[in-house]
């Protein structure tokens, strides 16, 4: 039986089916004491987590999930009614912070980032305001020091990992075992690279390489993007010490992102009605966190295509050269392994002719096939045999 994706069940996942093909995106926000994490989360996932939750008792971390704000969505909606409108989201985890120190047992320690090691990207959140009622654990602001002292504990934390595993890995390798040695030879590289004070992830590796050290959980080998939070009187991140921060993190080449923790997270809880006068009060056209989701996608290499009609309109999340089949499937398996053909058109073709049925009138809707490499912002309905 041929069946149309948005047919079969609205284009949402039906219950107990496979979710999808890509696990939801997920990002772990590490950094030093009281320099805004939980204010970043809290505005990411509106879920209220208290900054100061954590004790030696209880070091579980604040979980939540982010939506990523994606105005395309919204133009969809113009055209096509619908009962529901889904963004795609992201899963946030927000652990204890870190002290100098803490691989040695300061502060909490660091037992728990354990959280954090299964994530795809890290987002590290850097102090760059003033605050006469925060004080900093170093007594001043210094975001190159801050990053450095966190970088280390980090290193620390994944150099006690792989030192635990490397005496048993080159031990087994001495069978001839072919996947032992390569283990070995793996860790050792990591080894060396941690044991001089360097990140996992600056180690030239091979695909399959890279896909041992995921299976690893080390922190240091993830993408990282610095968050820069700053004050009220710094939202552009013009700064000197935002500068610094950029300088930094351009020797990693990795991304900085800009964001006033306490502006978004009073952004955050207002009604979304409320929300553009109060961005455009600030001389502002959307809040930073969607800047920073942007960014987080851009880091992992991932973008979004849509599903339009039927009881919902839904931004999905794919790597970025996904093809047809594999977008079909993060909806549903069954879309992936039945695949016919993909019905394909753009935004811009729903906005200059109102409908889907014009835009087949005018010649606009593609139909693609297995091969085709889906692209940001397409409009796809799948059509398969179940």
């Amino acid at each position: 039986m041929l069946v149309r994706s948005a047919d079969y069940c609205g284009c949402t996942t039906v219950p107990g089916a496979y979710s999808g093909w890509l696990m939801p995106l997920q990002v772990g926000i590490v950094g030093l004491p009281l320099v805004g994490k939980s204010t970043i989360f809290n505005a990411l996932t509106a879920a209220g987590a208290e900054a100061t939750n954590y004790t030696r008792a209880n070091t579980k971390p604040n979980i939540g999930v982010a939506k990523v704000p994606d105005g395309r969505l919204k133009v969809i909606t113009q055209y096509i009614p619908s009962d529901r409108v889904v963004p795609a989201t992201i899963q946030v985890v927000d652990v204890a912070g870190l002290v100098r120190g803490a691989s040695e047992g300061q502060g909490l320690g660091n037992k728990f980032l354990s959280h954090i090691r299964d994530m795809d990207a890290i987002l590290h959140v850097v102090r760059c305001f003033d605050s006469d009622e925060v004080p900093h654990v170093e007594d001043t602001i210094d975001p190159v020091r801050d990053v450095d002292t966190v970088e280390t504990e980090l290193i620390l934390a994944d150099l006690e990992t792989v030192a635990a595993s490397l005496d048993k890995a080159q031990r087994y390798a001495k069978t001839g075992d072919k996947d032992a040695i390569q283990r070995a030879a793996l860790l050792q590289k990591a080894f060396d690279k941690l044991n001089d004070g360097r990140p996992v992830r600056e180690v030239q590796l091979t695909p399959e390489e890279k896909k041992h050290v995921k299976s690893m959980g080390l922190i240091t080998a993830k993408k990282t993007m610095f968050v820069a939070n700053v004050g009220e009187d710094d939202t552009q991140g013009t700064s000197e010490r935002v500068k610094k921060l950029r300088e930094r993190a351009a020797q990693e080449g990795a991304p900085v992102a800009v964001v006033c923790g306490k502006l978004e997270a009073e952004i955050a809880e207002l009604p979304e009605s409320d929300r553009a006068d109060m961005l455009a009060g600030m001389g502002l056209t959307e809040p930073a966190l969607a800047l920073l989701a942007r960014e987080a996608y851009k880091l992992l290499g991932l973008h979004s295509f849509f599903t339009a009609g039927g009881v919902e309109n839904k931004a999905w999340t794919i790597p970025i050269g996904a093809t047809a089949p594999q977008a079909a499937g993060s909806i549903h398996s069954d879309f992936e392994r039945g695949f016919i053909r993909a019905e394909v058109y753009t935004i811009e073709d729903l906005v200059q002719y109102k409908t889907e049925t014009a835009i087949k009138q005018h010649g606009k809707m593609r139909v693609e096939g297995k091969s085709y490499v889906v692209k940001d912002g397409d409009v796809c309905h799948f059509l398969f045999n179940v």
